[in-house]
Formats: structure tokens, sequence, C-alpha cells
């Protein structure tokens, strides 16, 4: 059990402010917390191995493979904007004005 001391340095560090009433309320369940968080650490855990998710999800991988080549003159051919010189005119992802 966290003594009133405790408690009110714990709120200073945390810069939170507590009238006498939220001091012997938030201390307590402060030390019920501390207390499940020890007895959690009285759990066997030596042969236990690290992990960061534990739903088995994996990421799903494929080769790249190219299906089809385009030629130049079918992409082109695809865009409805002014071509220049064998080029797709695009607007300006930046704008300047």
């Amino acid at each position: 059990m966290l003594t009133q001391e405790e408690i009110k340095k714990l709120a200073l560090l945390a810069r939170l402010e507590f009238t006498p009433g939220e001091l012997k309320k938030f201390g307590s369940q402060l030390s019920n917390i501390l207390d499940y968080v020890a007895q959690l650490s009285e759990v066997p855990t030596e042969n236990v191995e690290p992990t960061s998710q534990v739903t088995g999800l994996e990421n799903v991988l494929r080769e790249d493979e190219v299906l089809r080549r385009f030629t130049r003159e079918e992409i082109l051919s695809t865009s409805n904007q002014s071509k220049c010189d064998g080029l797709i005119k695009i607007k300006p992802i930046f704008d300047r004005e």
C-alpha cells in the first residue's frame, strides 16, 4: 500500500493536482494496480519467447510478375491530357500560387 506522501510525490511528478479525497481514492486505485503488477511479475516467463503480436496473422507476400508489357503508344493513348513530345502533361503536385 502506498503512503499518502508517496502518492503526493507521484502526483507532483505527473503534474497532477488532487483534492484530499481524490488523493485517497486514486492512491487506493494505484496501490491496487501496483499489487496486480507485482502479482504478474511472479509468473514464470523465462522460457517464453518475446512476441510483438499474438493473433497469428502474417503478411501475405507474392513475387512480382510482369503479366503484360505495354508499349509506349498504348500507355500514352490512355491519357486524355495533352501530350507533348511523347510525354503526358499533368497538373503540378505542388501549386506555387
